[in-house]
């Protein structure tokens, strides 16, 4: 006689609890898939850039050969322009050119997974970690014989940027970095956040898997089209600007560099303990004390703190620019006449209102306004740039 199988009263429940969930998401991505097209169709923003970089220098520095592009004067200040992910040195495309015509030495170079840049050994571990970015910069100037420059970058190199300034702030002229202070550690990394919040970082949660990270690696390109259109949903840029800058993903250690990041990032990986002393300092939220402008702009789509939950962090002449117009995370290349301007007030820092009458004039040329308020300064696109 066969015995008759009752069904689980809890796991019918709570199966249908994790449908109704599924069911929510699934209602809740389409929505925002919608939103982002019509977002994205409401600003014709510029489009993507016709400018392109001289050929591509390559140069041995600590444990990489880094691969980078170089322009203006060899005599110039120098300036070093830092990419994010998912994105690259195109990212200053722009920007370079802007600097270089105002007597700037320019480098722009390749983080470690991406482009041309090569760990020098196949032994070598694919180490992710922020502070091991930092000193791939450092090592990069040392190669270059560069003393001290103005460091500038988005994402990742925003907080690449942060970090040299508070690890090397003897090698920082002054620091531009978008989105403000980002340095963290991997105990402020496993502090739990509102869901809205959480939401945001859902790529974290991806990349925690072996099926994100078998995902990032088989569909990378369309990935990170995704998290361009999620962080900069105003920003209508098209494929030949994206797929320009795609390539550099097909680097063969960038998805295991990715995925340490993020994992190293919630505690879920380990680092090398010859980083661990300058992880600690880094730990302790130090402030940092070098010439800064930081940046935001007004429609970011990518996670970012309050600018007035970071302005206490630096003690230096500082200023906060929130750049209005649909821009997005990817500011200096959405944005580039203004993140090029704040570059040079950070080298020079022009605070008299005659300077700051002929910031205007200059900007009011590219299509730029400025308008100074109480805490920061707003800079808005003119419609038609």
């Amino acid at each position: 006689m066969s015995e008759q199988i009752k069904p689980d009263r809890s796991y019918v429940r709570n199966s249908s609890m994790a449908i109704a969930i599924a069911v929510t998401i699934i209602a809740a991505v389409t929505l925002a898939v919608s939103g982002l097209a019509e977002a994205q169709s409401s600003r014709q923003n510029v489009p993507g850039s016709n400018g392109s970089f001289g050929p591509i220098k390559q140069i041995d520095a600590g444990l990489l050969n880094v691969g980078y592009v170089e322009a203006g004067p060899t005599d110039g200040t120098p300036v070093i322009l830092l990419h994010g992910w998912p994105y690259d040195i195109y990212s200053y495309v722009d920007v370079t050119p802007l600097l270089a015509s105002k007597g700037y030495h320019v480098f722009v170079p390749y983080l470690r997974g991406y482009g041309t840049t090569r760990l020098l050994s196949d032994d070598t571990f694919r180490n992710g970690q922020p502070s091991v970015v930092a000193v791939d910069i450092i090592n990069f100037m040392d190669a270059l014989k560069i003393d001290k420059a103005i460091i500038a970058g988005f994402d990742w190199g925003a907080r690449t940027a942060d970090i040299v300034a508070v690890l090397w702030p003897e090698r920082c002229k002054g620091i531009v970095s978008v989105s403000g202070y980002l340095i963290g550690s991997q105990e402020s990394g496993k502090a739990p956040l509102p869901p809205n919040a959480e939401l945001e970082w859902w790529y974290q949660f991806y990349f925690a898997t072996e099926r994100g990270r078998a995902g990032y690696d088989k569909y990378r390109h369309d990935f990170a089209k995704l998290i361009w259109q999620l962080a900069s949903p105003k920003w209508n840029f098209n494929d030949a600007t994206f797929d320009r800058s795609a390539a550099s993903f097909d680097n063969p250690d960038h998805v295991a560099i990715v995925i340490h990041n993020y994992r190293w990032r919630q505690g879920l990986a380990e680092g090398e303990p010859k980083y661990d002393e300058l992880e600690r300092r880094l730990a302790e939220g130090p402030v940092i004390t070098v010439p800064t402008i930081t940046l935001e702009g007004d429609a970011n789509g990518a996670p970012h703190p309050d600018p007035s939950a970071y302005a206490k962090k630096f003690s230096g002449k500082y200023s906060h620019r929130t750049i209005e117009g649909g821009i997005g995370h990817n500011l200096p290349q959405e944005a580039p006449e203004a993140f090029a301007r704040a570059i040079i007030d950070v080298g020079s820092f022009s605070t008299t209102q005659q300077e700051m009458k002929q910031d205007e004039c200059e900007l009011s040329k590219a299509g730029l306004v400025l308008r100074e308020g109480t805490s920061e300064i707003a800079w808005a696109l003119e419609p038609g740039l």
